[in-house]
């Protein structure tokens, strides 16, 4: 009888000590609540960013699964917990939220969002023929077919629809159409979310450059902007000072009175004049809202700052591009965004060489907070030095840091803005 209670309470004894280990294991797991969109964006805990992921020069070699979630890993390791794609022709976006998806499985507590592009153009884009802007692409209607059905399948994860990118901005010859357009596409899709064929909590908007939305020129200021404004449920609003540096640089260059400061100081205070250039452009745009009777939400759907430059921002022109004003960028937008509970679609995550391919020294192909293979630029040498990429890779590789994370050899590399008198285009 002793040898049988002996054995019963040993038995007990196990049984309770694996429960408790079970409830240990089960709490360890973060448990992630159900998000909305309105949640995401309002929350300075939720750092967004632009991806692509695209590793050649042409965007017909599409990054793999395997390739996405390695990504995925980098950017959740920043606390990045949503992400946003431009378009639903090529297979990127869906296989982004596929990788999301299977990484949830794989990883218990894993936690990314999508805010989702539908690509909108007008008539005769990219044809070779003269483009309609009055008329839209007949390629529209399926491209944002393509969005609803994804997002119908991952409610989960797609809590935003972005209809359009830069798709109303006059600048973009190529494919820009009118704001009716947009508007047409916005009230489609809010019409099926009052249908239940879309979630009621899934955001629409367009995101556009600032001037569209009504911060700039009053050629932009027409009816169908006035309803689109009423019609989104935030503004995803673009603003890149770094353009501005050679097409207005009234912000820029460095000022006689300013002589005896040292090389870090007139460049912080260059980009501390960049950092209230977006902010005023920000303010312009809510201010627009405003003055339509309109007050929601307004994030930042796209900013940046190029590393390197082989032609306006660069040597030869405004001295904007280089790792270390991208970094100073990045930071303080960072800070400013954050503390204002603004969300800020940084562009981008990752260089991406296909945007410029036949000038591999174009900026456009400089924009990410990493190289191609994972080197990470002085933007996130913190996040290196905090040890956050540990055991992650890009294309096979380690994340180091840029310049051997020696920021004497990086200044070395770094110009000062050209003094204002001398600047070419300054007022």
């Amino acid at each position: 009888m002793r040898i049988q209670i002996t054995l019963f309470l040993s038995v007990l004894l196990f049984t309770i000590t694996a429960c408790k280990d079970v409830v240990k294991k089960d709490q360890s797991v973060k448990e992630i609540p159900k998000m909305t969109a309105k949640e995401i964006l309002s929350n300075p805990e939720y750092l967004a960013i632009s991806y692509g992921g695209y590793r050649d020069t042409t965007r017909s070699v599409q990054p793999s699964l395997v390739q996405i979630k390695n990504d995925m890993k980098i950017l959740a390791a920043m606390n990045i917990k949503i992400l946003r794609t431009y378009n639903m022709q090529l297979p990127q976006a869906t296989n982004v939220v596929k990788a999301i998806d299977q990484l949830k499985k794989e990883q218990p507590g894993f936690e990314m969002y999508v805010m989702l592009g539908a690509w909108i153009d007008c008539k005769n884009a990219w044809t070779g023929l003269e483009p309609d802007h009055h008329i839209e692409s007949e390629q529209n209607a399926a491209e944002i077919d393509r969005a609803v059905a994804l997002a119908a399948q991952y409610p989960d994860i797609i809590k935003i629809i972005a209809v359009g990118n830069e798709a109303m901005v006059k600048w973009a010859t190529s494919y820009y159409v009118q704001p009716n357009v947009i508007l047409k596409w916005v009230n489609y899709l809010q019409d099926l979310k009052k249908q239940d064929k879309l979630p009621a909590d899934l955001w629409i908007t367009s995101s556009d450059n600032f001037a569209s939305w009504g911060g700039g020129e009053d050629l932009y200021h027409v009816p169908a902007l006035n309803k689109l404004i009423k019609a989104v449920d935030y503004i995803s609003m673009h603003t890149y000072p770094m353009h501005d540096t050679h097409y207005n640089p009234v912000f820029w260059g460095t000022a006689e009175k300013d002589s005896l400061l040292n090389k870090e100081q007139k460049i912080e205070n260059a980009m501390k004049r960049s950092l209230g250039y977006a902010q005023n452009q920000y303010s312009r745009v809510k201010n627009y809202m405003k003055s339509v009777g309109v007050d929601k939400p307004v994030h930042i759907g796209e900013t940046g700052w190029a590393t390197y430059s082989s032609g306006l921002y660069g040597d030869d022109g405004s001295h904007a591009a280089d790792q270390y004003k991208s970094g100073r960028y990045y930071q303080l937008m960072r800070e400013w965004t954050t503390k204002n509970k603004i969300s800020c679609f940084y562009f981008e995550a990752f260089n991406e060489k296909w945007k410029d391919a036949a000038n591999p020294k174009g900026s456009e192909n400089h924009f990410g907070l990493f190289n191609i293979d994972g080197e990470a630029k002085y933007a996130v040498w913190d996040l290196v030095d905090q040890g956050v990429f540990n055991g992650l890779t890009r294309n096979g590789n380690k994340i180091t840091k840029s310049f051997n994370g020696s920021k004497k050899k990086l200044l070395e590399y770094v110009k000062l803005p050209p003094v204002k008198q001398n600047f070419k285009g300054y007022e």
